[in-house]
């Protein structure tokens, strides 16, 4: 009998970034290999993986106050571009 366990961290996440992080461990975190395997340029692969590593980030920040998930969460779902993410939850921090 197999148990699997999920980690919190990869609940959220799309089948296609389950495929990709996969891809990412077989050639050994190469993102000038999996730039091959995709057929895209380096610059897509890391731009990828860094939306990626950050909705990890915010699924495992789980004491984060309301606004600041809200202001992740728009910024991942692009409805909002991480610098200004990153700017307003800094000012908001400084006002607290």
């Amino acid at each position: 009998m197999t148990i699997r366990v999920v980690p919190s961290w990869m609940e959220n996440l799309e089948e296609e970034d389950i495929t990709f992080i996969k891809n990412f461990r077989l050639v050994s975190g190469s993102l000038k290999e999996m730039a091959a395997k995709y057929d895209v340029p380096y610059p897509t692969v890391r731009l990828r993986l860094d939306r990626l590593i950050d909705r990890i980030k915010m699924t495992d920040d789980q004491e984060a106050e309301p606004y600041v998930k809200l202001i992740k969460r728009l910024a991942l779902e692009d409805r909002l571009d991480f610098e200004t993410a990153k700017l307003l939850i800094s000012e908001y921090k400084k006002e607290r």
